[in-house]
């Protein structure tokens, strides 16, 4: 102690038994006799779950078999995902032509990617998705014929969302384009409807036709849980902000409709669409059963985001609402810029929740006769010849589930870490 200067203290190192590895075992797991007999009992339950799946999947595991009748007293058999993963991916998809739906999916996964990175969340969205959607689709359907009247509407569109989103920055000849391109699909579709444009469409045809009756497997879950949600979340937006209206009519419409999809199960919407709904369109009139399917998964899914996004609406103090109107902001920006923003970045956990779950419950589809991944795995056990092996092929399932869904709760984990920094303390 001669050596310290004085009023100094020596600076002692933290007891051993309370860092490191030992440190958090013994605060953690053995912090009392209940805690280490609990610890002790669950890790010889643990292990010898895992030892024996081990033995199971892995060790005593037939990998590859021409029948399942060699898989037969071993382990579990893998040589059936072999054998049938092409039919469980892609379902009744003409064999030959199956690197379409592949590259549908890598097309999708290509643009949940892109559109994950924040530095795409501008116009360059608008663009990689409308690319990506037409490469999916042509790929899958193998032809499309793009009509006038679909070509004026995306100009209405355009014209019309370029206009809300630029009107306040842009330059007066960015403006004037905009109401330019607004106008001729607006004029365009009126001349269409009274009969004085004709029926024309622009044919692209570089594939044979596919059916939609004939697709199924993994790019039927990503198209209807993608597209669904893509749909549904402005759907849902625009449903959470009407029923908050101070009109009754909006509010009362928005709310009749959001209890009534959401105190029906979806089985009841799909069989509504598939069945019901033919009866009553006119004679000669039909609409792809696919397309009915996606349009009651869209309904469904957007009246529960809009129950998730009103709750943040909800959470935000008033003095957001007084000091967007003190800026002299109207409805329409006060909520882009100011409310919609704060909302969304409470509700990612709910959000996320919800998409997960529609993710999953795509599989209800077969109750219409339409086969996603998991149907077109649970078909693959029909086949006689590798019969009674269910295990490996829902293990299979999940696997591929399981990635997907964790992919779509870490994104949402750090997507909330980084939009939440400026709130930090």
């Amino acid at each position: 102690m001669a050596d310290l200067a004085q009023g100094e203290r020596r600076q002692l190192a933290p007891p051993v038994d309370d860092t490191g590895v030992f440190g958090w075992m013994r605060k953690n797991l053995f912090s009392s006799w209940g805690n280490a007999l609990t610890t002790v009992a669950l890790i010889v339950a643990i292990g010898w779950i895992g030892i024996n799946f081990l033995d199971w999947a892995v060790v005593n595991a037939v990998w590859t078999a021409p029948t399942g009748q060699d898989c037969r007293g071993h382990g579990a058999c893998w040589a059936l995902i072999h054998e049938k993963y092409r039919y469980i991916f892609f379902g009744s998809f003409p064999y030959e032509q199956h690197w379409r739906p592949l590259l549908a999916v890598v097309t999708m996964l290509a643009m949940l990617i892109m559109s994950s990175d924040r530095r795409m969340w501008n116009f360059r969205l608008v663009w990689i998705w409308s690319i990506g959607s037409f490469v999916t689709f042509l790929l899958m359907f193998g032809q499309i014929h793009i009509s006038i009247s679909l070509i004026l509407f995306v100009a209405l569109g355009a014209g019309g969302l370029g206009m809300l989103t630029r009107g306040t920055v842009a330059t007066p000849a960015e403006i004037n384009g905009w109401r330019a391109l607004a106008a001729i699909g607006a004029i365009g579709l009126v001349l269409r409807v009274a009969g004085v444009l004709p029926a024309w469409s622009l044919p692209i045809a570089p594939f044979d036709y596919v059916e939609t009756h004939l697709w199924g497997g993994l790019p039927v879950t990503m198209i209807l849980a993608t597209y669904g949600l893509v749909f549904a979340f402005p759907y849902g937006v625009l449903l959470a902000l009407g029923r908050r209206s101070h009109l009754p009519m909006i509010k009362g419409l928005c709310v009749g409709f959001i209890e009534l999809i959401r105190g029906v199960p979806l089985i009841s919407l799909l069989i509504m669409a598939s069945v019901m709904l033919p009866l009553f369109l006119p004679s000669g009139t039909t609409i792809d059963k696919f397309l009915r399917a996606q349009v009651a998964v869209i309904l469904f899914a957007g009246a529960y985001i809009a129950e998730v996004i009103r709750g943040g609406l909800q959470s935000l103090p008033k003095g957001q609402f007084e000091a967007a109107d003190a800026m002299g902001l109207n409805y329409v920006q006060k909520t882009v810029l100011i409310i919609l923003p704060q909302a969304l970045r409470v509700v990612i956990p709910p959000l996320v929740n919800t998409f997960i779950s529609f993710f999953k419950d795509t599989s209800l589809v077969l109750i219409i006769g339409i086969f996603d991944f998991l149907n077109t795995a649970n078909s693959a056990l029909v086949d006689p010849n590798w019969a009674g092996f269910p295990a490996e092929v829902y293990l299979f399932a999940a696997f591929v589930y399981f990635c997907f869904c964790f992919s779509m709760s870490r994104y949402a984990k750090y997507l909330e870490i980084e939009l939440n920094k400026g709130t930090r303390r």
